[in-house]
């Protein structure tokens, strides 16, 4: 957690198969702890083709009951379903608009959203940004995109800085 925290989270992502990425490990710790997701996050880039739409989006019957078996994701249908077709939103995005970067970045304003908080306790669920993305995604066909799970995302990939004013990467990740 410390790593992960020291190095990648609030660090702005420009990758369309790492935002996938991202969007679906959130998914994937929807009632379930975020150490939970990174103990298992190299399963699910083994299972899910380290994230590359093109193939997840391809992924039938047979490869699902597969996934339902393997011990090193999160083994629920739901959320091994909406992976795939989440893949397959992605590749819908990505033919229309041209990447899913430039779709995210446009919902979340095109910058990172830099709120400066001095209390973890200050730090929203969700906002009326993440509201707006949750329901842009779900429009468009993307599971597991409620509110909460958008902001989680959101603050990931550096979309909002919400590392405490006191923590050395605050000031790292501003814009």
């Amino acid at each position: 957690m410390i790593d992960y925290h020291d190095t990648e989270w609030g660090v702005p992502v420009h990758d369309d198969r790492l935002l996938f990425e991202f969007l679906t490990l959130e998914g994937a710790q929807a009632g379930l702890s975020w150490q939970t997701i990174l103990n298992k996050r190299d399963g699910y880039r083994k299972a899910f083709a380290n994230f590359d739409p093109v193939r997840v989006a391809r992924f039938d019957r047979r490869r699902i009951d597969a996934l339902l078996a393997d011990p090193g994701i999160v083994r629920n249908r739901l959320k091994i379903e909406s992976t795939i077709s989440n893949a397959q939103a992605v590749l819908d995005v990505q033919r229309e608009l041209g990447s899913l970067d430039r779709y995210l970045w446009d919902l979340a304003g095109n910058a990172p959203i830099a709120k400066p908080r001095a209390r973890g306790s200050a730090i929203p669920a969700s906002t009326p940004v993440s509201d707006a993305m949750s329901k842009a995604l779900k429009q468009r066909g993307f599971r597991f995109v409620g509110t909460t799970i958008c902001y989680a995302f959101m603050q990931a990939t550096g979309m909002v800085n919400d590392h405490l004013v006191t923590c050395f990467r605050h000031k790292q990740v501003s814009p």
